[in-house]
């Protein structure tokens, strides 16, 4: 099975690597030639700089890792070919960009995965396990908070020339960080409501909004809060659920998970030996699997879609200060 990855920034390597790691040698490169990274390691695959010319060699799957901007100028051309897609987060930088590469999935009967990695984080999938067993009864609130320096992200590349921080390529705090955004509905179900506040609050110089501060409320009556920045330097990546009988907690620090009830407190370690490329392992194994018509999607075009929408409900709250309510 051929695979064309396009954008080999370091998502892109790193998907480079796994696939390899899982034993598939046919790849080829779509490439702009705008990465900050040394090109020693991608000498060995043959490379395209014209997306037609890539997509003529008949690609079965195309890893999308480019800036976010620039994902539906690949994905678009691909899913009509019937390509299987993977897609890094988030889908698109507009939720109404999407509409076109619906139709092109439809027409060209394409398989997609949305690349939101923490579906295979073993301490989420614990949380969801316990509260699907009831293990804190109903679940009442959450708070879920993420904050990172982002310079030290890519401490090869200056911070200010990074997708992350540059409007233009569809950076800022919230989509950029909008794992939470789909993990947080894979646990809880679909959002009612969502109010934010968003902002440039440090000295990053960064044309984006670097934090936010969201409410939501689930269609079960859930209701926590969402924090997001690029300025916490010892960073933080944790959730806390409260129900009526007990509490969670996961650290992705560690990926463990911690059950307190009245009766005391269980333990739920990560596997032995659980690191954090092993999620994207996983991820690139089921993708590989669902390209192969194998297995169905873990993370559909409409999971994409929906953290997509709830990306831009909190963007559009924080700038015009009131709710954004869902059908």
């Amino acid at each position: 099975m051929k695979f064309l990855i396009a954008g080999l920034g370091s998502i892109g390597r790193r998907h480079l690597r796994n696939l390899a790691a899982l034993g598939q040698s046919d790849i080829l490169l779509y490439r702009t030639h705008h990465a900050t990274l040394d090109d020693a390691e991608l000498a060995a695959y043959p490379v395209e700089t014209d997306l037609g010319a890539a997509l003529a060699q008949g690609p079965a799957a195309v890893i999308i890792a480019n800036p976010t901007a620039l994902h539906m100028s690949v994905a678009v051309p691909a899913a009509k070919q019937g390509c299987a897609l993977f897609i890094e987060k988030p889908l698109a930088y507009r939720p109404e960009d999407l509409a076109e590469l619906e139709g092109a999935l439809q027409a060209g009967k394409s398989r997609v995965l949305s690349a939101y990695q923490f579906r295979f984080n073993p301490g989420l999938a614990k949380v969801k396990q316990l509260l699907e067993e009831g293990a804190i009864g109903r679940p009442l609130t959450f708070q879920c908070y993420w904050g990172e320096y982002l310079p030290d992200w890519h401490p090869w590349e200056d911070y200010r020339q990074s997708y992350a921080a540059r409007k233009e390529l569809g950076g800022g705090v919230v989509l950029t960080l909008c794992h939470p955004m789909d993990y947080l509905r894979w646990l809880f179900g679909e959002v009612r409501e969502v109010f934010a506040l968003t902002g440039r609050l440090s000295d990053l110089e960064v044309d984006v909004e670097d934090t936010a501060e969201a409410v939501l409320t689930f269609e079960n009556d859930l209701t926590g809060s969402l924090h997001l920045d690029y300025f916490r330097r010892d960073k933080r990546h944790d959730l806390e659920v409260v129900g009526t009988s007990g509490t969670l907690y996961w650290d992705y620090a560690d990926s463990a998970v911690r059950l307190r009830t009245p009766q005391g407190e269980q333990r739920f370690p990560a596997p032995e030996g659980f690191e954090r490329n092993q999620m994207f392992m996983d991820e690139m194994a089921h993708f590989i699997e669902l390209a192969g018509g194998k297995e169905p999607s873990r993370c559909t075009f409409e999971d994409g879609k929906k953290a997509l929408e709830l990306a831009w409900g909190i963007l559009q709250s924080g700038q015009y200060h009131q709710r954004v309510i869902y059908d």
